[in-house]
C-alpha cells in the first residue's frame, strides 16, 4: 500500500496553469482537453501522454482502494489475525495514511483526493479494530456480545467521521487560502515534508511484517491480495509519472524532484513487497512439505511383498 497514494501532480499551481473556469482570472481556456478529466480533476489534458498518465493513475488509486478489503475478509474467516499480522505493520500503515492526508490538506488537493485519503484511514482503522477485537476475543476464549457491540459502534462512529470530515476540511481549507494567500508556499513546503514522512512510514511498515512471517515461518492468516494489489498500485503510480515525462513543457528534473518523496515511498515499498511475495511462495512450499510428511506418517505399516523362500 501506499506508497505515495495520491497524485501530487494535481496541485493547485498545475490546475491554475492549465485549466480554465468561466470568469477565472489568469487562466486560459482548455480547448482540446478531455472533458471528464477537466470536470473531475480540474486538469487540462490535451495529449495522449497526459491522458495515459491520468488513466494509469486512476488504476493505481483503485488498487489501493481495494487492497485492504481481502485482508478484512481473511481476518474474518481465519479469526486469528493477531497471530498473522504484525501490529507494527498496521500502526506504520495508519501513520503513513495520516501523513498522506495531512499532505493532501496542506497542499489543497482536490476533493476526490481528500476523500480517497480519508478512505485509506478508514480501512486502516477497520484493520486495527479487527486486530484488537480478535486478540481480545481469543484471549477470553469465549463470545462476548458487549465487545461485539462496542466494535460495531466504534466502526459506525468512524464511518460517520470519515463521511463528514472531507467536507469540513474542504470548507476550512478554502477559507484559510482566501484569508492567507501569502502562506501558500509555506503550506506546500509542509505538504512536501509530510510526503517524505509518509514515505518513511510506508517503508517502515513492511519490516515488522517481514519479521513476523520469518518468526512464524508461515504466512497463514495473511491475504496475499493485500500485498499484490499494493504492488500493482505502486507500480502503476510510478508508471503514471514516467509516462507523462515526454509531454512536459517544463523542466523534467524539477518535476521528478517535486515527486521524489512519493516515488521513494512507492518504489521502495514495491521492492520490499517482492520479499514478502517470496515469503508467501517459500512458506507455502514448506507447508506443503510438512503436510506430505504428516500424511506419510499416517499410512499404516504393511508387510513386505517379498518374503524369504520357505524351505521345501
Amino acid at each position: 500500500m501506499a506508497y505515495g497514494r495520491y497524485h501530487e501532480k494535481f496541485s493547485p499551481n498545475h490546475v491554475f496553469d492549465n485549466a480554465s473556469f468561466p470568469g477565472g482570472a489568469g487562466q486560459r481556456l482548455c480547448v482540446n482537453g478531455t472533458p471528464w478529466i477537466l470536470y473531475v480533476f480540474q486538469e487540462c489534458v490535451d495529449n495522449i501522454w497526459e491522458y495515459c498518465s491520468v488513466v494509469i493513475g486512476l488504476l493505481s488509486m483503485l488498487c489501493f482502494l481495494l487492497s485492504t478489503l481481502p485482508q478484512v475478509y481473511e481476518a474474518y474467516r481465519h479469526g486469528k489475525v493477531e497471530q498473522a499480522v504484525s501490529m507494527g505493520f498496521l500502526l506504520f500503515l495508519l501513520s503513513g495514511d495520516l501523513s498522506n492526508f495531512a499532505g493532501c490538506y496542506l497542499t489543497n488537493q482536490l476533493p476526490i483526493q481528500i476523500v480517497t485519503a480519508v478512505f485509506y484511514i478508514f480501512t486502516d482503522v477497520i484493520l486495527i479494530s479487527q486486530f484488537l477485537y480478535y486478540k481480545w476475543k481469543n484471549k477470553k476464549s469465549q463470545k462476548n456480545p458487549v465487545l461485539k457491540w462496542l466494535c460495531l459502534i466504534w466502526c459506525g462512529v468512524i464511518t460517520v467521521v470519515c463521511l463528514v470530515l472531507p467536507k469540513l476540511m474542504e470548507d476550512d481549507n478554502t477559507q484559510m487560502l482566501n484569508s492567507q494567500s501569502n502562506s501558500v508556499n509555506v503550506l506546500e513546503i509542509s505538504g512536501y515534508a509530510f510526503g517524505y514522512l509518509s514515505s518513511i512510514f510506508y517503508l517502515s511498515s513492511r519490516f515488522p511484517q517481514l519479521y513476523k512471517n520469518f518468526k512464524r515461518q508461515s504466512t497463514e492468516g495473511t491475504s496475499y491480495l493485500l500485498f499484490a494489489l499494493a504492488m500493482l498500485g505502486n507500480g502503476t503510480y510510478g508508471l503514471s509519472l514516467i509516462v507523462i515525462l515526454p509531454a512536459l513543457k517544463s523542466s523534467k528534473s524539477i518535476f521528478i524532484l517535486n515527486h521524489l518523496a512519493w516515488l521513494i515511498g512507492s518504489l521502495g515499498v514495491l521492492f520490499l513487497d517482492f520479499f514478502i511475495s517470496a515469503q508467501f511462495i517459500l512458506y507455502r512450499k514448506h507447508r506443503c512439505t510438512e503436510l506430505n510428511l504428516l500424511a506419510l506418517k499416517k499410512i499404516p505399516e504393511v508387510e513386505p511383498l517379498l518374503c524369504e523362500d520357505e524351505d521345501l
